[in-house]
C-alpha cells in the first residue's frame, strides 16, 4: 500500500526541527535504583544475563516480574562461600511510579511491596551459563504476592512439596532471609529490601514451622552444605543439617522450651462438640449436667458472615488490637497477611452469638494430634494461643492461655463458642498435666487408635482418630 504523500510531509515536517531535541528513553526511576545497587555489587558486569517477561504485566502478560538479572558471583573461600548464581528480580517494587502496574504511594510508604526477590544457586564446576529454572520459580512467588497481596518476610517459610528445580532432589521447600549483600535501598518511590529464598528440606521447614523460620535461618548459616554464612542453595545436597549435625535438633527442642513457637494455627481435620447427657456417661463426665437443647442444625450450617468473621478474628488475632499472629510472626503484615494467613472481613461481630459449654468434647486427626505437645509447649506454657482450623468446614479450635488477651472463654467459663469457632481456656496447671498425659503423641508411630483422653474434673475429652478416618 502506497504511503500518502501529505501525512509523509507532515511527519517529515515535525521531526526536522524536533530531531535535534529528540532524547534516548530514560530507565525507569525504580528500575534505574535498583540496577545501580547491583553496579555497586558487581561493577565488573554492567550487562548480565536477564529472563524477560515477553509480554509485560502490565500489558497483560502473566508473569509480574519484568526482569530478572543473573550474576556470576566468585564466592569467598576465606569466609567459606562458594561460586554461585546470584539471581534478582525487578517488579515486585514500583519501577516505572506512573501507576502501571503499582498505586502511586509516595516516598512515605513501600515501593510497591517494598521488596524484591534473589535466590543464590551454588554453581557447578565448569558451568558457564546460569540455569533459569530460579526465575521461573521467583515468577511463581511473584504470581502469588500479586494475586493475594499477601507479601513475602525475612522469616517467612514457603512449603512448596516438590523440588525446585523438577529434579529429584531433597530441596523442596523454601525460607526467607535478608540478603547477605544487598542491603535496602531508597528508591524514588519509597524503600525496597531484598528478600533471599533459600532451599531447604522438610525436616528444615518443620523446623522452621515448629520453632520459628530466624532460628533455623541461623542454623543454615552454621553448616556450609546446607547454605553457609551466604545461604547458598545447593539442589545436589543429599542430607538435612539435623543428619549432618545431629545436635542440632536439640537446638530446637531448647529453643521451643525456652522461646516457645512461632506457629500459632494450622488447618486440619478437627472437629469439636458439646456432649448430650447420655454421651457424658460414657466419656466419663459423670459430675454435673447441663441443659443440652442447642439446635444441632446450627452446627451443620454457617453462613458466609460468619464464616469471614471467624476467619477475619482469627487473622488478626483473639485481641483486634493485636497483630496478626496466625502465621506465627509479630509483626504488622502486608496488604492482606502472608503464606499461612487468612483473608479478613469487615462482617460486624455482633452478627455471630457467644455461648459457654459446660462439656467439651475436641476430635483430631493423628496428623492434627501430632501438633498439641508443640502446641502446649511451645505456645501455652510461653501466654500464647494455637488455633486448629478445620480443612473441611467452617469450625475452628483455639487453645487459649490465662495470659492471652481478647479471649471469650475464661477462668470461670473456660468454653466458649462464637459461632462454629471454640476457644478453649487452659489453666496453667491443667496446661503442665496435658503436656505429660499426651507427649506420646510427639512420636504416635505405635499408638492404638482411636484413642481418648479423659478429664473428668475438667469436662473435657480428647479424641484422636486414624488419619484416614
Amino acid at each position: 500500500m502506497p504511503y500518502n504523500q501529505a501525512n509523509m510531509d507532515e511527519r517529515d515536517n515535525y521531526f526536522a526541527p524536533n530531531y535535534q531535541n529528540y532524547q534516548v528513553p530514560v530507565t525507569p526511576p525504580g528500575l534505574e535504583a535498583i540496577y545501580s545497587a547491583c553496579r555497586k555489587l558487581y561493577p565488573d558486569q554492567p550487562n548480565p544475563l536477564q529472563v524477560t517477561a515477553l509480554v509485560k504485566y502490565w500489558l497483560g502478560g502473566p508473569d509480574p516480574l519484568d526482569y530478572i538479572s543473573m550474576y556470576a558471583n566468585p564466592g569467598d573461600p576465606d569466609k567459606g562461600v562458594p561460586p554461585h548464581w546470584h539471581y534478582i528480580s525487578f517488579g515486585l517494587s514500583d519501577l516505572h511510579g506512573d501507576g502501571r502496574v503499582h498505586e502511586c504511594q509516595g516516598t512515605d510508604g513501600p515501593s510497591g511491596f517494598g521488596f524484591e526477590l534473589t535466590f543464590r544457586l551454588k554453581r557447578e564446576p565448569g558451568e558457564t551459563n546460569p540455569p533459569t529454572w530460579p526465575a521461573t520459580l521467583m515468577q511463581a512467588l511473584a504470581r502469588y504476592v500479586f494475586q493475594t497481596e499477601n507479601k513475602v518476610y525475612s522469616g517467612d517459610h514457603v512449603p512448596w512439596h516438590i523440588p525446585l528445580d523438577g529434579s529429584e532432589s531433597r530441596v523442596q521447600h523454601m525460607l526467607m532471609a535478608d540478603d547477605p549483600s544487598l542491603h535496602p535501598i531508597t528508591t524514588p518511590f519509597g524503600p525496597v529490601c531484598f528478600v533471599q529464598i533459600v532451599g531447604v528440606c522438610t525436616e528444615e521447614l518443620q523446623a522452621a514451622q515448629h520453632w520459628n523460620g530466624p532460628g533455623v535461618i541461623e542454623l543454615l548459616r552454621s553448616i556450609s552444605q546446607a547454605g553457609g554464612p551466604w545461604l547458598i542453595t545447593d539442589m545436589r545436597r543429599g542430607e538435612s543439617i539435623f543428619e549432618i549435625g545431629p545436635t542440632l535438633q536439640e537446638k530446637v527442642d531448647s529453643g521451643i522450651e525456652q522461646e516457645g513457637s512461632n506457629l500459632s494455627g494450622v488447618n486440619s481435620k478437627c472437629s469439636w462438640e458439646e456432649p448430650g447427657e447420655n454421651d457424658r456417661d460414657s466419656l466419663s463426665f459423670k459430675d454435673g449436667i447441663v441443659d443440652d437443647d442447642e439446635d444441632d442444625a446450627e452446627r451443620g450450617h454457617i453462613s458466609i458472615i460468619e464464616s469471614d468473621q471467624i476467619k477475619s478474628t482469627l487473622s488478626r488475632g483473639l485481641d483486634p488490637h493485636l497483630q496478626s499472629k496466625i502465621d506465627g510472626f509479630n509483626r504488622p503484615r502486608s496488604r492482606k497477611g502472608s503464606f499461612d494467613s487468612v483473608e479478613s472481613s469487615d462482617a460486624p461481630t455482633e452478627l455471630l452469638r457467644t455461648r459457654t459449654l459446660e462439656f467439651v468434647h475436641l476430635k483430631f486427626n493423628l496428623e492434627a494430634a501430632s501438633l498439641l505437645p508443640l502446641a502446649l509447649r511451645g505456645r501455652l506454657r510461653h501466654g500464647r494461643h494455637f488455633t486448629f482450623m478445620s480443612a473441611t468446614n467452617d469450625s475452628a479450635i483455639t487453645l487459649v492461655s490465662p495470659s492471652v488477651n481478647g479471649s471469650i472463654a475464661d477462668e470461670e467459663h473456660p468454653f466458649a463458642a462464637h459461632g462454629l469457632w471454640l476457644q478453649v481456656l487452659l489453666a496453667d496447671d491443667f496446661i503442665e498435666e496435658m503436656c505429660i498425659d499426651l507427649q506420646e503423641l510427639s512420636n504416635p508411630a505405635d499408638l492404638l487408635l482411636p484413642k481418648t483422653y479423659r478429664w473428668p474434673e475438667r469436662r473435657l475429652c480428647i479424641t484422636i482418630l486414624p488419619d484416614e478416618a
